[in-house]
């Protein structure tokens, strides 16, 4: 929708940033779907205890396997722990990636238009038009 004259390289320039955040826009809702569909997965005692979570961190399972149960109480609670632990940290590993790569992304918006860019395109066309 460009025009020609003496505002139409201001045109295109805010065309441009308008299409770049609107893609930014979607890839951050891609990012924030992709971390609600983390699943991570931590094991400990030899694979006995299982522990599921996802992108924040909430637990989505725990899985033991029945012949844990004759270990101490004590040992029980280290293994699930462990395991808790094991899966937390992978998807808050897994999170981090893909905020970073977001970030990334974002950083390459070019600075917002401000009231001394307009001030001086104002400032541009009293002085032409005297």
């Amino acid at each position: 929708m460009s025009s020609s004259g003496p505002w139409s390289d201001d045109l295109d320039h805010l065309e441009r940033l308008v299409r770049q955040t609107e893609e930014i826009m979607r890839e951050l809702g891609s990012a924030r779907t992709e971390i609600a569909e983390i699943t991570a997965v931590g094991e400990a005692g030899g694979g006995m205890v299982r522990v599921v979570a996802g992108g924040g961190g909430r637990l989505k399972a725990i899985t033991l396997n029945p012949r844990v149960m004759r270990q101490p109480a004590g040992e029980l609670a280290r293994q699930v722990m462990a395991a808790t632990r094991a899966a937390q940290e992978a998807a808050g590993r897994r999170s981090q990636e893909i905020i970073e790569r977001a970030r990334a992304r974002a950083e390459r918006l070019p600075e917002p238009l401000d009231e001394t860019f307009v001030r001086r395109r104002v400032e541009q066309v009293a002085h032409e038009i005297e």
